[in-house]
This record gives C-alpha cells, sequence and structure tokens, in this order.
C-alpha cells in the first residue's frame, strides 16, 4: 500500500495575512516585557559583604544594569571581588531575555542557532540554562547548571525595586545546600 500526502496550499494573500498575524503577536508580547520590565531599567550599583561557607568574608563590589531591547530586555551584572590575599577578581554576564509566552517567565537568548535565531544554551554540556521571572516588584534571574556527576548548582538573583534602588538577594545553592548568600542594597546610579 502506498501513502499519499495532501499538501495544502495557502494563497499569497492567506499566506500574507498569517504572515502579518504572527509579527502583531510577536510585537504584542515584546511589549508585554518592556511594560513588565520597565520599573527595573536603570543602572544600580553597592557593595557587601559575601559569607562563604566555611564563616569567613569577602568584601565584593556588585553592580546591575538593566534596559529594554526591541524583543525584551537585557541584564548586564559585574561583581568585583577583594581576597585578603590582594587578588582582586571581576566578572561580568549579559543576558538577553525574551518571552517565553508563559507569562512573567522570560527565556534567555544566549546565543544564536544556524538560522540565526537566539537560543537558549545546553546545561548537559555544561553550559548554563538561564531564565528570568517577573513577580511584582522582583525580578529574578536564574542559572542553572549540571556537573559532569548529574549534580546540580543553582544562582538565584531576585532584585526588588525599592525607593532609591534595588534589594538583592543573591544564592547558590548545590544540590540542595546554600553554598553562599548575599543581601544588600544596589543605589539607583542611572
Amino acid at each position: 500500500m502506498i501513502a499519499t500526502a495532501r499538501v495544502a496550499r495557502m494563497s499569497p494573500q492567506n499566506l500574507l495575512t498569517g504572515m502579518m498575524a504572527l509579527g502583531l503577536a510577536m510585537l504584542a508580547l515584546a511589549d508585554v516585557a518592556r511594560a513588565d520590565i520597565a520599573q527595573f531599567v536603570g543602572a544600580y550599583s553597592g557593595s557587601a559583604e559575601v559569607v562563604q561557607v566555611d564563616g569567613t568574608s569577602v568584601p565584593r563590589d556588585m553592580s546591575v544594569e538593566i534596559g529594554e531591547t526591541p524583543d525584551g530586555f537585557t541584564v548586564t551584572w559585574t561583581s568585583v571581588t577583594y581576597r585578603a590575599s590582594g587578588k582582586v577578581s571581576e566578572k561580568s554576564y549579559t543576558v538577553d531575555f525574551v518571552p517565553s509566552g508563559r507569562g512573567q517567565v522570560y527565556a534567555a537568548a544566549q546565543r544564536k542557532n544556524v538560522f540565526g535565531h537566539e537560543v537558549q544554551l545546553d546545561p548537559m554540556k555544561g553550559e548554563p540554562y538561564v531564565w528570568a521571572r517577573i513577580d511584582g516588584s522582583t525580578l529574578s534571574v536564574f542559572s542553572l547548571f549540571v556537573d559532569v556527576d548529574g549534580g546540580y548548582n543553582l544562582q538565584q538573583y531576585d532584585r526588588t525595586v525599592t525607593e532609591g534602588g534595588l534589594d538583592l538577594r543573591f544564592q547558590t545553592i548545590r544540590d540542595g545546600r546554600i553554598l553562599r548568600a548575599v543581601d544588600t542594597f544596589l543605589e539607583r546610579s542611572g
């Protein structure tokens, strides 16, 4: 028995109408993301004493810049750590977020695939899986790493809008155990 398939043909007018509807839906999602992120947009900085697992504390300067993009928003954060040995280390990250279609949950668009579309990284290859959530006046960014032995490391940044800036709550959790936690205020600088 030979199976045959029928191919539906769309008229150029129907195809154009469908593409326009899809474009409008994508613009509507981007508008929702811009409206949700508007309260967070700006530059913020501060410092804190980061308590390590062994109970010692390490001074750290932190800054974050949150901005709108045509498709969603971007978050750039930097931390500068000052060790007792005199060593200073600086780390900076930038992640673009786009609507996920799941309400206040946003997907990270961290690299481009072969078609030029931004996609998530692969946690099974040691890359972080990153997403964001807006819950009222709190923007949370999550970063999940899967270890080679199957364990996990989760970083969670909760940034809550307050008068004059953001309250920052950062945690690193490894296999259910909090390794590091930071609570500080980041002052709005722009």
